[in-house]
């Protein structure tokens, strides 16, 4: 696990597969999207400490609160956290439900985890969002907009650093999904390969920040 951000003026994220990540400033941690144990073939159980924990919707890769640990120590969260509701599919939700979009600002820095997403969001919607530092985009398909939608999706926002999740790779991840490739071939800004986290600040340059999943 990593440790908490040793630069000041910076949001660390770090991924754990699939679409969990922990998202961290001054100390205090949230985990967003944890996966049940053995639902994401692959990947490791979680063993996580945290201070919050959000979840987009109820489905078990993204909603199982009770693998998180959450500290003892009650502290009061930096962030500002906004909600967008969404669908985690292109017929208003009628396939597989609703889906939460969760925007977390601190210190200046946006950073927003997209969920599931499924389905076109209109230019209201995008306007709605607003800039971002940071977006954690699904690419694989299938239960989610494809690699195409998703780099469509990154172009209209223009987020300065876009982390691609939920997509299959040879180790992990659902047989259904698409690999990254789809994704990278469609969105043309440069890679970056930083490890398991990246610290988020401002004036970073535009990148793609393929994270590396770490048992």
């Amino acid at each position: 696990m990593a440790n908490i951000a040793d630069k000041k003026n910076s949001i660390r994220i770090t991924w754990h597969g699939h679409s969990c990540f922990a998202i961290e400033a001054e100390g205090y941690r949230i985990v967003i999207d944890p996966y049940k144990d053995g639902s994401v073939a692959g990947l490791s159980p979680l063993s996580l400490e945290a201070d919050s924990i959000l979840c987009s919707h109820g489905h078990g890769d993204h909603n199982a609160a009770e693998t998180i640990s959450i500290r003892k120590e009650k502290s009061s969260s930096p962030f500002q956290i906004e909600t967008f509701p969404t669908f985690h599919d292109d017929v208003n939700g009628a396939k597989r439900g609703p889906n939460t979009i969760h925007i977390l600002s601190w210190g200046g820095i946006r950073v927003a985890h997209f969920g599931d997403l499924g389905c076109r969001l209109t230019d209201a919607e995008l306007a709605a969002i607003g800039p971002l530092d940071a977006a954690m985009i699904p690419v694989g398909g299938f239960y989610t907009i494809s690699g195409g939608e998703a780099a469509e999706l990154a172009k209209r926002l223009s987020p300065t650093v876009t982390i691609p999740m939920h997509y299959r790779s040879e180790s992990f991840g659902f047989d259904v999904l698409s690999t990254l490739d789809s994704f990278l071939d469609a969105y043309p800004v440069p890679v970056t390969h930083p490890g398991p986290w990246i610290d988020i600040q401002k004036d970073m340059e535009q990148q793609t920040a393929v994270l590396e999943y770490r048992p």
